[in-house]
């Protein structure tokens, strides 16, 4: 298994999970009323926190608190499926079915940027890194691996930090709400440029914790080849 790989999927699973049902939440405050539509606003008009605080979401569901409920659900089974299920057989198939399904149902549309990317690195978790062991040059492997959790960590303190500004609009020191969302955008445009180093190093880590897996093959191979001509 590539434990790293494992690890930020799980990560980025769990904080994607939390913003659904965070929309969930926003969208049962709402009530038993109508959606008026496909597309809606999550924070309703009574509970926004700033002029910006809309969190724009879809929904099949043509009512807010079913709507809420069933986000909270999906976004609660997108948190277990993460922690405890991507790694297991299939386990990225349905991942990515509780994505597509947390979309329909009020997640929030702004994941749509993020989950294609982390459900494809998903299939990798427990798949030989052949490819990027050829593209990776062997005396980058260890550092750029070695820059993985940090990555990992700075990737997610993004993520969760712009998910606090578009619910709160809080930022330290900053009470302009069009400067708020401008912090929010670079925020977010940080993050699009962090995540695939952090995928990257996350694929460079596993291979620098397992270099010998090549040469064991490659023995096992011939030992195979040589009992066949025997």
């Amino acid at each position: 298994m590539n434990k790293a790989i494992r690890i930020t999927v799980a990560t980025l699973g769990t904080i994607f999970g939390i913003s659904g049902m965070n929309h969930g939440f926003f969208e049962i405050l709402q009530g038993n009323i109508p959606t008026g539509g496909l597309f809606i606003s999550a924070i309703g008009a009574a509970q926004k926190m700033w002029p910006h605080g809309n969190e724009l979401a879809f929904t099949l569901i043509p009512n807010f608190l079913i709507t809420g409920i069933a986000a909270m659900i999906v976004g609660l089974a997108i948190i277990i499926w993460s922690l405890g299920f991507v790694h297991k057989q299939n386990g990225p198939v349905v991942f990515i079915l509780l994505f597509i399904l947390l979309l329909l149902v009020g997640g929030g549309v702004a994941q749509i940027l993020f989950f294609p990317w982390i459900w494809l690195v998903s299939t990798r978790i427990n798949k030989p890194l052949a490819w990027w062991r050829k593209i990776l040059p062997r005396k980058i492997q260890e550092p750029l691996g070695k820059l993985w959790l940090w990555s990992l960590i700075i990737s997610s303190a993004l993520l969760v930090f712009v998910l606090e500004i578009g619910v709160m609009g809080f930022v330290p020191a900053v009470n302009d709400p069009d400067a708020v969302l401008s912090i929010m955008l670079t925020c977010l445009g940080m993050e699009v440029a962090v995540l695939p180093l952090t995928f990257v190093s996350g694929f460079a880590h596993d291979i620098a914790m397992s270099p010998n897996i090549v040469l064991k093959r490659s023995k096992a191979t011939l030992e195979n080849s040589n009992a066949t001509h025997r």
